[in-house]
């Protein structure tokens, strides 16, 4: 790994290996969502709760005051609006990535779409820049097309986490599987680390808790969680207990009580 490379996800993963990342490209897909609609502010929050980095696209990246988080821009987009949302396409680069000051870029695949020979192109591309400009590549490999049943399928998530890793990602993130045994199993079958994404807005808090200390319990190095921590009732809180379970091994009881303390 180049020096380049190993510098930038120094500012994403702290010193035990492990990271908090929130991630804010939902308004290409989605629109001014709730949480999303004032960029500054939220980011303020999240800064204020201990994440670790964030994701958001290039235009938003511009003005953003980041306050010390590490910063991944996204390079894949598509909308809700158009005829195959789950096709994402390539909508920047790595060198404009780099312009921006960014520590990493991220890429979105959905394996098994109708159009995933087009995203694994742009995958290995990507990749192979990445590897010539000592950035960090962050894959999103998620289970999701007309044949595909359940996106936490364990073997299914253990599939795409390893073509992630086969075709260059420095870091996976994919779905929790649902258990720590069946999630063990993805990671061990991934040669890089994976940290997972939170999905819809989960009914309750100590859902979102518990997924991310089972994950941990299994080997995972972190959280990728965007609406379930930009649209909490109190976002900076919710980092703070996510950080103490990614990083100070905190219980789902000890979690759940900083939620209540604050």
């Amino acid at each position: 790994m180049s020096i380049g490379k190993e510098r930038r996800l120094r500012r994403i993963f702290r010193k035990d290996g492990r990271t908090v990342i929130v991630p804010m490209d939902h308004g290409v897909t989605m629109g001014p969502v709730t949480g999303l609609v004032n960029m500054q502010a939220i980011v303020d929050k999240l800064a204020s709760g201990g994440a670790d980095a964030i994701v958001v696209h290039k235009g938003v990246a511009k003005s953003l005051e980041l306050h010390g988080m590490g910063l991944i821009t996204h390079l894949s987009a598509s909308t809700s609006l158009g005829p195959d949302p789950d096709w994402k396409v390539q909508v920047t680069s790595v060198l404009q990535a780099i312009r921006l000051g960014a520590d990493g870029v991220s890429i979105h695949v959905n394996v098994g779409a109708e159009n995933e020979n087009a995203m694994l192109v742009d995958m290995g591309m990507i990749a192979d820049e990445c590897e010539e400009y000592g950035v960090p590549l962050l894959a999103m490999m998620y289970p999701r097309g007309p044949n595909i049943k359940s996106s936490h399928d364990p073997d299914l998530v253990k599939h795409v986490a390893r073509l992630g890793a086969e075709l260059g990602a420095d870091v996976v993130k994919t779905n929790f599987t649902g258990s720590v045994e069946s999630f063990r199993d993805v990671v061990r079958g991934c040669p890089v680390p994976v940290v997972i994404a939170g999905g819809p807005k989960a009914r309750t808090d100590e859902d979102v808790v518990r997924m991310v200390y089972e994950s941990i319990q299994a080997g995972g190095v972190g959280i990728s969680i965007g609406r379930n921590v930009f649209q909490h009732r109190d976002p900076t809180v919710m980092v703070k207990v996510l950080a103490a379970i990614v990083h100070e091994d905190a219980t789902v009881k000890e979690g759940l009580k900083i939620l209540e303390e604050e």
